[in-house]
């Protein structure tokens, strides 16, 4: 059985990727950073799936439970076949209201944290193996309140290009997937009036539902071609 590695999977976008991964027949190890609660729902969700996965706390802000969390993965696994990079931070703070501990933080949890990941469990990524990275339609549209969580996703698009050449010869593709506005629970908290703006920005006039977006993850396993990519999955927004 392959093993695959979903970050931040216990709820949202994360946890629809982990139900496709057991679909798909993996091992899916799932991390998560603080919410126990979630961790035990997703538990819930998944059993009536398979009982091939495992939950692990491993809050990518901290370099000490990250890398207890590699030691973990080179001592139980001999391989890692897929890796989802979905957990981030979302900072919603202009330019001078950000500190340099909330720029740091941003930088450590959507890109340098997956950095030393990589790195650390290079060895165990066979040829013809799938890094996907979950990235963000505000890396490529910029927002004047979201500064520090768009250059970052920004960077985490320019990490995968760069990546590709790391897996040179290997079979082994990197991508990203970059959603728009997705229906998860930051998404469902908002004010009525701020989704019917986003709805009006958006040629469907709707949310992305997270099944949409596993599904694009899904093409990236199955497409051994696909590589160096940045997936929009946006509803078309801005084309209105």
């Amino acid at each position: 059985m392959k093993n695959a590695i979903v970050t931040g999977g216990t709820k949202g976008i994360g946890l629809a990727i982990s139900k496709m991964l057991l679909q798909e027949d993996f091992f899916v190890t799932i991390t998560y950073a603080q919410n126990s609660l979630a961790a035990e729902s997703c538990r819930e969700s998944l059993n009536s799936i398979s009982e091939n996965y495992e939950i692990v706390k491993a809050d990518q802000s901290s370099k000490l439970e990250m890398q207890a969390f590699v030691n973990h993965i080179l001592t139980t696994k001999k391989s890692v076949d897929c890796l989802v990079c979905n957990a981030g931070a979302t900072l919603r703070k202009s330019l001078l209201e950000t500190s340099n501990e909330d720029w740091e933080n941003t930088m450590l949890v959507n890109v340098n944290s997956n950095v030393y990941l990589i790195r650390d469990l290079y060895s165990l990524i066979p040829h013809s193996s799938r890094i996907i990275f979950i990235g963000s339609l505000m890396a490529i549209h910029p927002h004047s309140t979201s500064l520090a969580y768009g250059v970052t996703k920004s960077a985490l698009h320019a990490l995968a290009k760069n990546l590709v050449k790391s897996f040179e010869d290997t079979g082994t593709t990197v991508n990203v997937i970059a959603p728009g506005f997705v229906e998860t629970e930051w998404q469902k908290g908002k004010p009525q009036y701020i989704r019917n703006s986003i709805y009006g920005k958006t040629a469907i006039k709707r949310f992305a539902d997270v099944e949409e977006i596993a599904d694009a993850v899904k093409f990236c396993i199955h497409n051994a071609f696909l590589n160096g990519s940045v997936i929009e999955i946006s509803g078309g927004y801005s084309y209105t």
